[in-house]
């Protein structure tokens, strides 16, 4: 039987008296035995009776009997449990991510946008408890994807993440915060996060960085802005070649740290810097950790008891031995 628990299994210890009843048995049927010594048994017709031969049922019924009798007073039962999660203090999030010409710069591999796709992706795959919206931008920002619970949809909108020409390109990143708080000031969850990520320095559309981020705060949204990029200079590119590709040469790096760190100060958040792959992950996986769901498991266990099947089975083995014990077997006992 599957699932089966034992309520009271120390009554399994009596299963050591059995050996000592089998024992008595053989030893008061040695006792019971008459001894009659005649000359001769001619004269005595011989019994070919079968029935004396099967006198050692009644202790193999006994023993079957006892046995049942155990096994029900330890209490067998099985165990049906299931598990229902309550996300009490559930996490809206949203992932802004710049979407300009400069993410397809190669400091990380095999280009910034690729390396954060990947990134992003697990984080969404570890939240399995909250909900979660993807905004792009560049000089314009849009959104996606929703503040979804359908991990399946998110994922599948960073995977489609990519430089989109038609977009005007530029680096809004007062335009993408905005848009990423935007889609949350409904949100009824406990907390609400924004993760801003960007690898310039802002100089495009008509929302300032510095207001998108006191609205943020006013509507109690937490701002982890992220940099991304080394220091120093990496292959960018600047210009499309005859063919429409794009062509990269080494230029200087800017990232505007001082309103990255000013952004996540004002809303309680924090600053990162991702200066390569590895640094990247980190960060995500520390985010991670600094952004806990609360989620309380009710356990139902419902216990179907086995005992009475043993107990009826016990009653009918002892019921089978007193009848055969007075009638078939009466005059050899």
């Amino acid at each position: 039987m599957a699932n089966v628990t034992f309520l009271n299994p120390e009554f399994f210890w009596l299963f050591l008296l059995l050996p000592l009843a089998v024992a008595w048995y053989f030893y008061k049927r040695k006792e019971e035995k008459a001894t009659l010594k005649i000359s001769s048994l001619k004269g005595f017709k011989a019994s070919a009776s079968i029935i004396p031969k099967l006198k050692p049922l009644l202790l193999v019924l006994r023993l079957l009997a006892l046995s049942s009798l155990i096994i029900a007073l330890a209490r067998p039962r099985s165990v049906d449990v299931s598990n229902k999660s309550n996300n009490s203090d559930g996490i809206d999030i949203v992932i802004a991510s710049d979407v300009s010409a400069s993410m397809l710069a190669a400091d990380l591999k095999p280009s910034r946008m690729e390396a954060l796709k990947k990134v992003a992706a697990s984080f969404v795959s570890e939240r399995v408890n909250d909900r979660i919206g993807v905004v792009v931008y560049a000089a314009e920002a849009y959104t996606k994807t929703p503040v979804t619970s359908d991990k399946a949809m998110v994922l599948q909108s960073i995977d489609d993440i990519k430089f989109d020409p038609v977009l005007e390109d530029g680096t809004g990143i007062g335009m993408g915060l905005a848009t990423a708080v935007n889609r949350l000031k409904e949100s009824k969850a406990k907390s609400k996060v924004v993760i801003l990520m960007t690898d310039g320095v802002n100089n495009a559309g008509f929302i300032e960085p510095v207001m998108a981020s006191e609205i943020a705060a006013d509507l109690g949204i937490k701002v982890y802005t992220i940099g991304i990029g080394t220091n120093g200079n990496a292959m960018f590119p600047y210009a499309y070649a005859p063919n429409g590709e794009l062509l990269f040469k080494m230029m200087p790096v800017k990232i505007d740290e001082k309103l990255l760190q000013e952004i996540a100060k004002k809303t309680g958040g924090k600053y990162f810097r991702a200066k390569d792959n590895s640094a990247l992950e980190r960060i995500y996986e520390e985010i991670n950790k600094l952004e806990k769901s609360k989620v309380e498991e009710l356990k139902h266990v419902n216990y179907d008891e086995k005992f009475r099947f043993f107990a009826g089975l016990a009653g009918l083995l002892l019921l089978i031995e007193i009848v055969l014990q007075n009638t078939i077997f009466r005059s050899f006992i």
